[in-house]
């Protein structure tokens, strides 16, 4: 369905509000819910089933659709993604299925890394982080991919709480404030600043991830490494960032 097709569904829905139509909605956009239910697969590995993930996606979907107003000119596509991720990342806290060996291993990692850029003043090497942990490195590269789902949901709970601010503000105007305009300017300036703390490769990852919108996979065949490489990188990357920028890195990937 094109997008004139779907604006037509929608102008249906919001004057009816009849079921046959939302659940044309459902099925119109049941492909998002795929979407963003494979790139936390990728994250969450065995420990949940895609299909589970699609579940909780849906009940999100269906919130979404309920409570979008479709004529304050905002698009659907962004907000539902929002509602989406956020299903499925309650529902897995609910599960709490992260062991506390998991949590205490990041703990360990996130110190690690503070007390190593602070005494060294530049970027840490794998092989130092894995002699501060005392661990080879390749049982550090294992702490990673582990670890890799619970800084997943911690991120996520930075994100929530950023982009429901703009999120809240966008359904009750079109546009921004000269206060949030200059805000949005600032952090902007603050993810620059955090881009640059990353490596070279870091960045790339990050870029392509999460503004070109590649599969983590695709990012492994574009930088011609393996995919278990890629993950490490983005791993590390989003641990500087998230250290330079605390809840502000949500606001800043929450700007659609």
């Amino acid at each position: 369905m094109d997008e004139s097709a779907r604006n037509k569904l929608w102008e249906s829905y919001t004057k009816s509000k009849k079921p046959e139509i939302r659940e044309q909605i459902i099925l119109e956009y049941a492909q998002l819910v795929k979407i963003i239910a494979g790139r936390l697969s990728m994250y969450l590995g065995d420990n949940v089933e895609y299909e589970d993930l699609v579940s909780y996606g849906i009940f999100g979907l269906i919130d979404a659709i309920d409570k979008f107003d479709y004529e304050k000119g905002i698009k659907f596509e962004t907000y539902a993604s929002l509602r989406i991720r956020g299903a499925i990342l309650d529902q897995i806290r609910k599960m709490d299925w992260i062991p506390r060996t998991l949590r205490q291993k990041q703990k360990r990692m996130d110190a690690a890394l503070m007390k190593l850029e602070k005494e060294l003043g530049r970027q840490v090497t794998d092989e130092e982080m894995a002699k501060e942990l005392e661990i080879s490195l390749e049982e550090y590269y294992t702490w990673q991919g582990q670890t890799k789902a619970s800084g997943l949901i911690s991120l996520d709970e930075c994100i929530d709480q950023g982009t429901e601010i703009y999120t809240d503000a966008g359904l009750q105007a079109r546009f921004d404030s000269p206060e949030e305009v200059v805000e949005k300017e600032e952090l902007k300036q603050l993810l620059a600043q955090a881009l640059e703390g990353l490596t070279e490769k870091e960045r790339k990852v990050i870029v392509l991830y999460y503004y070109e919108e590649l599969t983590l996979k695709e990012v492994s065949a574009i930088m011609e490494v393996s995919e278990s490489r890629i993950s490490q990188l983005h791993t590390k990357a989003l641990q500087k960032m998230k250290q330079k920028l605390g809840v502000q890195i949500g606001i800043l990937f929450g700007v659609s």
